[in-house]
This record gives C-alpha cells, structure tokens and sequence, in this order.
C-alpha cells in the first residue's frame, strides 16, 4: 500500500491512486489531488459534490454512483461531467478521499 505525504500527512494509498483510509482526507489534500486529476481549482459545484458523496460514504459505506449522485444529491450528470470530465464517480471519489465506487471499471 503506498504511503505519500500531502499537506504535511501521511496518506495511504491503494494501487490505483484512491485513498485508503477516508479519515486521513481534508481539504488541502482535496486541491491537490483535484489538481493531480487535472482540475486546477475546486468550485462550489465541486465542493458540493464531494461533500455529498463523503456524507453517503458514511451513511452506506460506499461511493455512490453516478446515478445515486442524481437521484439522491440531486446534482445534474452534465453538471458532473463539467465538474469532473472523463469519469466523474470516480474522480469525485479519489479528490473526496474515497476507495473506487461499485460498478466502475
């Protein structure tokens, strides 16, 4: 399991870039790994994305999918794909600080 510091914390890591452990996820360490995904500054839309997804991640154990995003978050899909292009559950996920959602290849 990788281990890398961000924003002064030791972060764990799986094989493919999502976090381990979403205790160890703030802020900072968001906007950095937003901007690893390619997006240089988080907008309210992003921060309402992620704080959803955290928030059902807590009540279901899982990252919701796109869908659960929509019908549940109410948040738009082209709203998602502006936000977060080219896989929007799972870039949301990996910047939230979560492991990679059910269904996502």
């Amino acid at each position: 399991m990788p281990v890398r510091e961000i924003a002064g914390v030791q972060v764990d890591f799986d094989a493919e870039g999502f976090m381990t452990n979403p205790d160890q996820w703030n802020e900072e360490i968001a906007k950095v790994l937003a901007a690893e995904e390619g997006i240089s500054q988080l907008t309210e839309g992003h921060w309402q994305v992620i704080h959803f997804i955290r928030e059902d991640y807590k009540e279901k154990g899982q990252a919701p999918t796109i869908r659960r995003m929509n019908k549940v978050g109410n948040i738009a899909t082209k709203d998602l794909y502006e936000w977060f292009p080219k896989g929007p559950a799972k870039k949301a996920a990996r910047i939230a600080g979560l492991g990679k959602p059910q269904g996502c290849v």
